[in-house]
């Protein structure tokens, strides 16, 4: 691999050809593209480090903050900040730890986005180690020898200045904080739990946290095919009266805002939309009608989202009450040949970046001997059903403009893989937390994406 380096440094043109010729791996249309990128994985010392969702944001001090995951119930999450000024990673701290807890079972994830608010990072603990009952992943009801129980998500604060970590409000029910928004023109937080799904809120003027019940039905702990609903992983608030949205299995939209006892169902609109496909609502396997990823465009005040299995890119406006579809923005790949995404409930890799461009990381089908690998038909909870190849898809809103980057790969022709994350620095490179191999042993860390 010396000389593809050596070579590189002289063309990437000709390394891009090297690479689709030593890896059969390479998907057939990626050879027809015109760019490919290329991505730098790091290693940030945690050798136990598992998928992780959401949790890796770009801070005004120009760093990148993200939390890797753990599954273990002895092994807490772990904070980590990336500065790309001297291109070095940081261990900042362990989840369990910083919010105080010994001997319970570890606070093993963050799945949500940091929010920067007055200095601070605030952001959410979730547990990352499950039970297995009846088949599902399930929070533990029966600590491991000599721990307790998981005690509940904890909504965190992070002051950048002097590094010191805080939590503001414990989880009610012992469940985790799966998504979380903020307001940050009036200082709230909102959070929805797992597995059954109660919708918090907590003020950061008077340190109230409300439990405002359940979204929807009993959630991600409900029986399937009864009362089982999959979970909105994604929240956007509306800056100009801090009213909070979420989506719920079923397609319909939720409101509230602080002055409110309760959410309330959003009248005349709705995201059962034909393109985005039709699904069983009580079924598991696909976030079915919700939105998977969604976001604030102040320019037009509205939110723009993907419904992730689809891969469409729609325009929700609030005070209006509409939703217009916009462009399917999965790779060029999948445009041309159909398929939905292969891991089964879309990606969240999906973000507002710099010049009012949304930049996406979304997968492409993979061929071999001209013949598209097909996937399983369908899984019974959130994961791949096949492998893709990773794309980095951007489209600028203004302009209505589309683009495929083009497939991403490491430098030893691998490419990343269970990418549910984004970030960008200030000077535009793309970050993720993706799976790559490591001395033998496959772990999720941070990946730098430089752009063309």
């Amino acid at each position: 691999m010396k000389h593809i380096q050596i070579l590189f440094l002289v063309s990437p043109v000709l390394l891009s050809l090297l690479v689709i010729g030593l890896f059969p791996v390479v998907n057939a249309d990626e050879k027809q593209t015109s760019a490919t990128l290329m991505a730098k994985h790091y290693y940030s010392g945690f050798p136990d480090a598992h998928d992780t969702y959401n949790a890796i944001s770009a801070g005004s001090d120009g760093k990148i903050y993200y939390v890797l995951s753990s599954n273990k119930h002895d092994v807490g999450g772990k904070f980590y900040v990336y500065d790309p000024a001297t291109d070095q990673t940081k261990f900042i701290a362990d989840l369990s730890e910083a919010v105080g807890e010994k001997g319970c079972i570890a606070q093993g994830k963050s799945h949500v986005e940091f929010y920067e608010y007055n200095g601070k990072l605030y952001f959410a603990t979730h547990v990352g180690f499950y039970e297995i009952i009846n088949g599902a992943e399930c929070l533990p009801v029966n600590a491991p020898a000599s721990y307790k129980l998981y005690t509940g998500g904890h909504f965190v604060s992070y002051d950048m200045k002097i590094g010191k970590i805080e939590s503001l409000a414990l989880a009610p029910h012992g469940e985790g904080i799966l998504t979380m928004a903020m307001d940050r023109q009036r200082g709230h937080l909102y959070g929805i739990t797992w597995p059954k799904g109660y919708l918090v809120h907590y003020d950061l003027n008077t340190k109230q946290l409300k439990d405002l019940g359940l979204v929807n039905e009993q959630g991600e702990g409900g029986v399937i095919g009864k009362d089982y609903r999959v979970i909105c992983r994604s929240m956007v608030v509306d800056p100009r009266d801090g009213t909070v949205y979420y989506s719920t299995a079923e397609g319909d939209i939720f409101l509230y805002r602080p002055e409110m006892s309760a959410p309330e169902k959003l009248a005349d609109v709705d995201l059962r939309i034909d393109y985005f496909g039709s699904y069983d609502y009580t079924g598991a396997g696909s976030m079915a009608y919700n939105w998977r990823k969604i976001f604030w465009y102040e320019p037009e005040n509205v939110a723009y989202g993907v419904h992730g299995n689809s891969g469409y890119l729609f325009r929700f406006d609030p005070k209006a009450k509409t939703i217009e579809i916009v462009e399917r923005i999965t790779s060029e790949p999948s445009r041309k040949s159909g398929m939905f995404d292969q891991f089964s409930y879309g990606y969240l890799g999906f973000m507002l970046g710099k010049n009012d461009t949304i930049y996406y990381l979304t997968g492409g089908p993979i061929y071999k001997d001209g013949k598209r690998v097909k996937g399983l038909d369908s899984v019974a909870m959130g994961m791949a059903r096949g492998k893709e190849n990773l794309h980095l898809v951007t489209y600028n809103i203004p302009k209505k403009e589309y683009k495929d980057l083009g497939a991403i790969f490491y430098a030893d022709g691998d490419f990343p893989t269970y990418v549910n994350t984004i970030a960008q620095d200030k000077v535009g490179n793309i970050y993720a937390l993706a799976r790559f191999l490591r001395n033998g042993k496959v772990v999720a860390d941070l990946v730098k994406i430089p752009l063309p």
